[in-house]
């Protein structure tokens, strides 16, 4: 379940969000749950194919040598990939990775616009990668846990 608060022409409400199955989804406005029927998204139009790539150039004199580039980031591993649904800054993780988890049960704790919001496993599984530490910022959709 996401909990948030809006402001809507200076009135404050509080809303839970939670999917119960794809195309339903239950929401709570100041404890009245309404059911909301929703429709997935368009699919993203595919990408164009890249250019092919230019001949190389004869090579110029050695440069000076450059500072070694950052590491990329580890690739998610595969399973179902736990995002962020907003921005925040990461709380707590209250799972280690191989620990077994139930749907519902809550795997961190994210703060964003001074409400701590539970982020909960959205299947029986088990933690594969954990992609944030306390203390982290994240961006809406960014990978925070995976479970296998």
């Amino acid at each position: 379940m996401k909990e948030f608060t809006f402001k809507i022409n200076g009135a404050e409400y509080k809303c839970a969000v939670e999917e119960i199955e794809a195309g339903k989804t239950n929401v709570t406005v100041n404890g009245k749950v309404y059911t909301v029927e929703t429709e997935a998204p368009a699919a993203p139009a595919p990408k164009p194919a890249a250019a092919p790539a230019p001949a190389p150039k004869p090579a110029a004199a050695p440069a000076a040598p450059k500072a070694e580039a950052p590491k990329p980031a580890a690739a998610p591993a595969a399973g179902l990939q736990v995002k962020s649904p907003l921005p925040g800054s990461v709380i707590k993780v209250l799972v280690s990775e191989g620990q077994a988890v139930k749907k519902g049960d809550t795997l961190l704790t994210l703060e964003s616009m001074k409400m701590e919001n539970a982020i909960m496993a959205e299947a029986d599984g088990t933690v594969k990668q954990i992609a944030v530490t306390p203390g982290q910022n994240v961006m809406q959709d960014d990978l925070l846990i995976v479970l296998g």
